[in-house]
């Protein structure tokens, strides 16, 4: 499956990276309104961010597949991760801004969703699932990090600007509290706006890989771009995405890099 990446490492860290792809089937492509709309709500550049995690011995399991194809980090069922609140779904058919995808006659039919579901969704948490237990077979406790990257304004789905650093545990329900203060504390310290489970609590990954019962703890990074990007304030073709600048994003990898040290302490303190 040349679409799933893994890279096995033998540190007690899982780092998923479910949606920097932008591969779109080219049976797919011409479906969607355009090229830029189907892939301007991809995680830019997020595996170029932690491509440092391989150094510190962790797994790292990504795809090459668009979100707009379909989002791994959904429910398979379709069921909706924030009920109440604009999302978007397992096979979406709008941008987060609410643009339709698809054009007009081209919407998916539920036997297409059934297919990309077995083909993409189901692989991925296969994946993750076993190189959890890989792991668990030689260490205690292992720890699931979700990384994530949004536009830092997106109206739709919240008002105003989204804080730089967004972590989700399920409201304390897929992991150990010691290792979200220990997270959250890392992130405030760098002197940007930090929150725990705010606008985003964690997706399908973090929701079903945390059991922190059984020593598997699952925490989800939803990182604001101007973080890392010269985010432009206003998107558009001719300037989304933009390059990935390593001095641009030294501040925000240097405190990435502590997050990840310090989950990797959590799970050897077992």
């Amino acid at each position: 499956m040349n679409w799933l990446r893994i890279i096995k490492g033998e540190a007690p860290l899982v780092v998923s990276i479910p949606h920097a792809g932008t591969d779109i089937p080219a049976h797919m492509e011409s479906r969607f309104v355009s090229p830029f709309l189907a892939r301007v709500d991809t995680d830019w550049h997020v595996d170029d961010l932690y491509d440092f995690a391989i150094s510190l011995g962790a797994t790292v399991i990504s795809t090459a597949i668009s979100r707009s194809v379909i989002d791994v980090n959904r429910d398979p069922n379709g069921a909706s991760l924030y009920p109440g609140q604009a999302t978007t779904g397992l096979c979406p058919e709008t941008t987060f801004d609410g643009k339709p995808l698809y054009r007009e006659g081209k919407r998916l039919e539920e036997d297409e969703i059934d297919e990309r579901r077995g083909r993409y969704h189901a692989p991925y948490h296969a994946a993750l699932a076993g190189e959890v237990q890989r792991l668990r077979l030689s260490h205690e406790r292992i720890v699931v990090y979700d990384a994530h990257a949004i536009r830092s304004h997106v109206p739709r789905l919240f008002e105003g600007e989204l804080p730089v650093f967004n972590i989700g545990t399920n409201s304390g329900q897929s992991c150990d509290p010691e290792l979200s203060a220990a997270v959250q504390a890392i992130c405030a310290g760098s002197g940007q706006p930090t929150i725990a489970n705010g606008r985003f609590k964690g997706g399908y990954i973090t929701r079903s890989s945390g059991k922190p019962a059984l020593g598997v703890h699952a925490i989800q990074m939803e990182l604001a771009m101007r973080a890392y990007l010269r985010e432009p304030a206003i998107v558009r073709e001719d300037n989304w995405p933009p390059k990935f600048d390593l001095d641009v994003a030294a501040p925000a990898r240097a405190t990435l890099r502590r997050v990840l040290n310090a989950c990797l302490d959590f799970a050897r303190d077992a």
